[in-house]
């Protein structure tokens, strides 16, 4: 599930990604003083899940590799769920956005 080389789509999702950086990142002091998750998993959960879409952002419009990640950063991002409820919704509204984006280029796709 990828977009083809040139759809303007990608660096919107591109820029969505990036975001999912900042708020998994900001999502580690919320885990740790609202949830009282223990430091090592809030940062090992919340660094990982922001490494992963941060990396996927930066090799979504150049390597293959890039659409998958970006994918499994969505899932990651959801799945910070577990570890304090909020994330659930916002992990969601970002794997909602992503993949309205991504129809959208694929709608770009279609009409070319």
């Amino acid at each position: 599930m990828r977009l083809n080389d040139g759809n303007p789509m990608t660096k919107t999702l591109m820029l969505t990604l990036i975001f999912e950086v900042v708020v998994y990142v900001l999502a580690i002091p919320g885990m740790i003083q609202v949830n009282d998750v223990p430091l090592a998993p809030a940062f090992g959960f919340g660094i990982g899940a922001a490494v992963l879409a941060g990396i996927a952002g930066g090799m979504l419009g150049r390597r293959p590799i890039g659409w998958p990640l970006a994918w499994l950063a969505q899932v990651a991002g959801v799945a910070l769920g577990f570890l304090t409820p909020w994330m659930f919704v916002v992990g969601g509204g970002f794997a909602l956005l992503f993949a309205v984006e991504f129809l959208l280029g694929r709608r770009i796709e279609a009409s070319r």
